[in-house]
């Protein structure tokens, strides 16, 4: 195998070293989050780093980057506290992927792209219609990383909206039957499938599969 030094990651020119580190860890989720600015104006941005935390209470996190430049997600969250989140579908990946541009906090990512901004009962925060899996979000906390100058973010889930075909009969979601994709990277899109499921492993205990249950 190839490698790479930690000196050799500094002398690599800066398009270099964001794609490769970015792409050495893995599959990462791929979401929009919707926020809405003190003007009324709903942001859209997508997200690579939004992770779960816990299930009770039902807490996710993401990181933001630093916020020595504008940052209208992180700000328009101080500012209104609720967010969704949205996941992305192959219909979804180029105007997902268009929403990481640099547009004025005055311009809404609905008004460039071909998203569809959706609004459900009387909750603040507008969602992206036809994601499959919508989560209503408040924040919680935040904590600064001071080794490279991020803000990580930790909010409660208070309401969660899916396609009814991805819910199995143990409450699992399963995403491939909803086409959501996952992000390579910075800029690379894939659509994962399910290979298998396993049951809650015991030392010493076989196994057993539980897609072949229909679980």
């Amino acid at each position: 195998m190839k490698s790479f030094s930690k000196n050799e990651f500094k002398e690599l020119d800066k398009i270099r070293r964001l794609n490769l580190i970015n792409s050495c860890t893995g599959y990462k989720s791929a979401n929009l989050i919707v926020t809405k600015s003190a003007l009324g104006i709903s942001n859209v941005a997508i997200f690579s780093s939004i992770t779960h935390i816990g299930s009770n209470p039902a807490l996710i996190s993401f990181i933001t980057r630093p916020l020595s430049v504008k940052r209208d997600t992180y700000h328009n969250i101080k500012a209104n506290k609720y967010f969704t989140v949205n996941h992305v579908t192959t219909d979804m990946v180029q105007d997902a992927h268009h929403t990481s541009a640099n547009y004025d906090s005055e311009i809404s990512e609905f008004d460039k792209t071909n998203l569809i901004e959706e609004f459900k009962d009387n909750l603040a925060i507008s969602f992206v219609k036809n994601s499959p899996v919508q989560l209503y979000c408040k924040y919680v906390n935040e904590y600064y990383i001071k080794e490279n100058d991020t803000v990580h973010i930790i909010a409660e889930i208070e309401q969660l909206f899916y396609e009814e075909i991805m819910l199995s009969k143990d409450y699992w979601l399963q995403l491939d039957r909803g086409n959501v994709v996952t992000i390579n990277g910075l800029d690379g899109y894939a659509l994962p499938t399910i290979v298998d499921r396993f049951e809650y492993a015991r030392p010493d205990v076989l196994l057993k599969s539980l897609l072949d249950d229909g679980v």
